[in-house]
């Protein structure tokens, strides 16, 4: 019994990492398309942040793929990182001087 209330625990934990992970990625993707929308973002911008965001997605589906459905510590912190820069790329983009024609 014990084992299985570990095991529930262990996968509620990775589903709140993924779910985390999405909301995560869904509010960048808004910020994009604001971005967008108001004309902050040119279209090579928005091309180049919409290239790393494909990666970074390709990348985690790789490594939850090789994990079982989940990524490990170390992985979550990698993906962190790189969320942390692709949003203040975002944020230099669009406080940038260009502006969309």
């Amino acid at each position: 019994m014990k084992t299985i209330g570990i095991a529930a625990l262990g996968l509620a934990l990775a589903s709140g990492a993924f779910a985390q992970y999405n909301k995560r990625a869904d509010n960048q993707q808004g910020r994009i398309a604001q971005g967008v929308g108001s004309g902050q973002l040119t279209a090579h911008e928005t091309a180049h942040i919409e290239r790393q965001e494909a990666a970074l997605n390709r990348r985690v589906n790789v490594e939850r793929t090789a994990n079982g459905g989940h990524l490990t510590p170390a992985e979550r912190r990698a993906v962190n990182q790189r969320q942390n820069t692709l949003s203040r790329e975002i944020y230099r983009d669009k406080h940038n001087a260009r502006a969309q024609r």
